[in-house]
């Protein structure tokens, strides 16, 4: 993709991005609803046409070739449906019967692990299995790329990670992915390359860990109940120490200041309850580059075990 421009009207929805997908990898665009991801996806899947610019699918262009490119990708759109009343076999079964070449179902059944459901009627299944079929339905064709557009919206976490596991079960197939999320631990956890899009643009690029080194703010370690003498110890020796809804929050520099940080709570003679120790993540990449959080992102804190009194415990 090169210098991707698309309007509607006045309204700049992609403004002038470029980037290339590697085969085999799963690549995120990752950002907020309205940023110009789908848009995006529905250029590259010949769905939308492109106001300006360059835009190849296995080196075909998507305004000459886009019937050899729709042969050769699967999508599973933004709110995907099937047939209430076919099972999950028939389902596959008759969206294989579009092309040319397919797949067989029970394979499919199988690679999202579907077995059990295999002659279950599609209203019956429950959201998580519903995106299943829907990955299942996206591979029918065979195809090299498969686009995932937002495949676990409205998901609960459980249902979100067993998408998951199908994702990172199609890499073992050398299939490439396109993904688009506006959830960070997703992108985090699954992509090998990650572009953050706002308002239409760009704001970071890279792996999820180039992104985070070049744009996070350092780790941060967290006390918890921390009484006055800790506090008192800890904002002598780092000044910049927030004291923040009953924990102390201190950014460290490099992993050699965690002992530190504990060596100064041990002579204090104070109490404490835990010490946390967090790493910076897109959604804090996201948070520092814009000055917002994402909107619709769902996060699940970790939290470390509380330990017994008179021990002290990093988490």
């Amino acid at each position: 993709m090169r210098d991707l421009f698309k309007t509607y009207g006045n309204l700049k929805a992609v403004d002038r991005i470029s980037f290339d997908v590697n085969a085999g990898e799963v690549f995120s665009l990752l950002g907020p609803n309205g940023a110009g991801k789908t848009t995006t996806v529905e250029i590259l899947e010949c769905l939308r046409p492109l106001t300006s610019g360059e835009v190849k699918v296995l080196g075909m262009d998507v305004n000459r070739d886009a019937n050899k490119i729709k042969r050769r990708i699967g999508v599973l759109p933004q709110d995907f449906n099937a047939f209430d009343l076919l099972t999950v076999k028939e389902n596959i079964e008759f969206f294989g019967g579009m092309y040319d070449k397919s797949i067989d179902a029970d394979e499919l059944i199988d690679a999202v692990d579907l077995r059990e459901k295999r002659d279950e009627y599609f209203k019956n299944l429950s959201g998580g299995l519903k995106q299943r079929v829907g990955v299942a339905i996206s591979m029918v064709n065979d195809p090299e790329i498969v686009f995932l557009d937002e495949p676990t919206t409205g998901l609960d976490p459980k249902a979100r990670r067993d998408v998951w596991g199908v994702i990172r079960s199609m890499k073992t197939k050398d299939k490439t992915v396109v993904l688009t999320t506006h959830y960070m631990e997703e992108a985090e956890v699954l992509s090998d390359r990650v572009g953050i899009i706002d308002h239409g643009k760009f704001i970071a690029f890279g792996t999820p860990k180039e992104i985070i080194d070049k744009h996070g703010s350092g780790s941060r370690c967290i006390i918890s109940n921390c009484d006055d003498r800790c506090l008192a110890a800890l904002q002598g020796q780092w000044p910049s120490a927030e004291k923040n809804n009953g924990e102390i929050i201190i950014r460290l520099e490099s992993k050699n200041s965690l002992p530190e940080v504990i060596y100064t709570l041990d002579r204090s003679g104070g109490n404490y309850e835990q010490i946390q120790v967090t790493r910076p993540t897109l959604e804090d990449v996201f948070l520092s580059l814009t000055g917002k959080k994402l909107v619709g992102v769902e996060t699940e804190p970790v939290r470390g075990k509380k330990k017994k009194k008179g021990r002290r415990g990093v988490d």
